[in-house]
């Protein structure tokens, strides 16, 4: 605690000096950083608030704060014990704030990746351990969040909406949405790096995250979820670029495919073979086993300032989709984008980005909203068909610990045709316009 008129902590500790200048916001924390260190052990603290609103649209008008707080400790067993290769990991999460999307947007595509249920939880727990002196060879084992290392899109990463993050197909098929924040599951990852381009990320893990308590401590072990993942990236490591040589345009390349074999309810169908929109339905859903999808991750670095070489802009793209549309509510998402690292000349930590989404409703769950107009005779209710979102953000680095990120998202078609529950016509949820501010501090 600190004492009342000054900033200084324990043992006389000023956590406040030099502030402008640390790589986070407390420092050492009086000592605690570098003891650890010293025995191979580090903490990180982030804090994520934000405040996002809708002008337009939606059920309901407004802002709503939201935030985040983690805390991750990582043990490396080489200088804690001299056992080569080994990383220890365990994180919490604390999760607080309302939860616009849910409250007032009724959108497919969440409005930010930190939006979930209050809850102070733990994230991950597992041990990684390197099987070579590169690095080329590991595997992982324990509680793991698949939106670490699966699917990603490092150009993605800069923007607020979840999907630039975990996809819309596995967040909307995937029971409890997948093993993704706030999730984790137990499961066998293995990382292999054969050639210098080339890595392989291949991982089995239990086919249902979706854990019914809030503290992030109940290991369902039901199904099995298995995943692969080839990547291609270039420069490759170790690549030497002659000093007049242009700096090569990067790019990473990745195709997947992921298969769960739990079972998924038929989105139209109920278990006698009648609509579930039928009033003589059993209103259970009829079962199918398995499901699967495909996708394909690209950044594209596509100009580099002969000026300054930290200036850059690059395209991405991330397409994922399944043809098994009768145990799908989304058959197909994509996201696509553009950055620039750099926007101000000196500005080396900010970073424009402009991108969008778009998530697809299967035929199936189309198809019932048709057989919901004929049993009800409601011929004016909608149809759900697709959402389209675009954003546009800035992160601008204000210190080494501190980063506030202006955010815009507009909405099409939200909920993909979604029926506003308080129109009294059974109108759609009208297009949304979503302003706000986030804010990430590096304790």
């Amino acid at each position: 605690m600190t004492a009342a008129g000054n900033n200084k902590g324990i043992h006389g500790c000023n956590l406040l000096e030099g502030i402008k200048r640390r790589s986070y916001g407390l420092g050492d924390l009086c000592g605690l950083r570098g003891w650890l260190n010293k025995y191979g052990g580090t903490l990180t603290l982030i804090e994520t608030s934000e405040a996002l609103g809708n002008a337009t649209g939606g059920v309901n008008r407004g802002p709503e704060y939201d935030g985040l707080t983690q805390a991750i400790f990582q043990l490396d067993t080489q200088r804690a014990f001299h056992w080569y290769g080994g990383t220890f990991n365990v994180s919490a999460l604390q999760i607080h704030g309302q939860n616009l999307s849910e409250d007032n947007l009724y959108t497919l595509q969440t409005a930010s990746g930190i939006e979930s249920d209050r809850a102070t939880r733990l994230w991950e727990l597992w041990y990684d351990q390197k099987l070579d002196e590169e690095g080329r060879y590991d595997f992982k084992i324990g509680q793991q969040s698949l939106d670490q290392e699966f699917m990603v899109s490092q150009n993605a990463l800069v923007f607020v909406n979840t999907m630039f993050g975990w996809p819309m197909v596995p967040s909307a098929d995937m029971p409890g949405g997948g093993p993704a924040y706030p999730l984790s599951a137990l499961g066998l990852r293995a990382h292999a790096r054969p050639g210098n381009s080339w890595t392989l990320l291949a991982g089995a893990f239990t086919g249902n995250a979706n854990q019914q308590n809030t503290s992030g401590t109940a290991f369902p072990t039901d199904g099995l979820l298995g995943i692969a993942e080839l990547q291609y990236s270039y420069p490759s490591l170790g690549l030497t670029v002659r000093s007049d040589n242009k700096t090569p345009l990067a790019r990473t390349y990745k195709v997947g495919a992921w298969y769960d074999t739990v079972k998924f309810d038929d989105q139209r169908f109920d278990n006698t073979g009648l609509s579930l929109a039928n009033p003589a339905s059993t209103g259970v859903a009829k079962t199918h086993h398995g499901d699967y999808a495909l996708y394909a991750v690209a950044d594209q670095m596509l100009w580099i300032d002969p000026r300054e070489n930290d200036r850059t802009i690059s395209v991405f793209v991330r397409p994922m989709g399944t043809p098994l549309s009768d145990r799908n509510g989304i058959d197909f998402s994509m996201n696509a984008g553009l950055t620039f690292n750099e926007p101000i000349m000196h500005r080396d930590d900010d970073t424009l980005g402009i991108g969008m989404g778009f998530a697809h409703v299967s035929g199936d769950a189309s198809n019932l909203d048709r057989d919901q107009r004929v049993f009800s005779n409601s011929h004016g209710l909608p149809i759900r068909s697709g959402e389209t979102f675009v954003e546009a953000t800035y992160q601008y680095q204000v210190t080494p610990w501190w980063q506030v990120q202006p955010d815009f998202q507009y909405v099409f078609n939200p909920g993909a045709g979604v029926v506003n529950p308080k129109s009294p016509s059974g109108q759609k949820v009208q297009d949304e316009a979503v302003f706000g501010i986030r804010m990430n501090f590096a304790f």
